[in-house]
């Protein structure tokens, strides 16, 4: 699971508990400006993954981590589909991070009001 805070002008993302063993990352931070939305998706972990490297995938129990699909590089940390959220980038490593919320409206609300700001 995954925490999503605002600070300072950047999107930050802290992977919680074991999660950081299976995604490889504790942390990411990416710039407001590079981020272009956010979405409640619990359907995206149907779509193909591609290539994962790094990372761990066993279907219908975790998605972690870098995968390559398409030419673009995408995070994950999904355990549960319907907490996932889809943060879409621009000009980023990743092109987008699919991550597990707690609370995922209230996540994306939270990144939609910043970049209304």
């Amino acid at each position: 699971m995954a925490h999503i805070s605002i600070d300072n002008g950047n999107l930050i993302v802290e992977i919680e508990g074991l999660d950081k063993l299976w995604t490889l990352k504790s942390r990411l931070t990416i710039p407001l400006a590079h981020v272009r939305g956010a979405t409640v998706d619990p359907g995206i972990v149907k779509e193909p993954k591609g290539l994962r490297a790094p990372g761990t995938h066993f279907p219908g129990l975790i998605t972690a981590g870098t995968f390559h699909v398409d030419g673009e590089r995408v995070f994950w940390d999904v355990r549960d589909p319907a907490k996932a959220v889809v943060v879409q980038l621009a000009d980023e490593r990743y092109a987008r991070l699919v991550v597990q919320v707690s609370d995922p409206h209230a996540s994306v609300a939270l990144v939609e009001n910043a970049l209304s700001n």
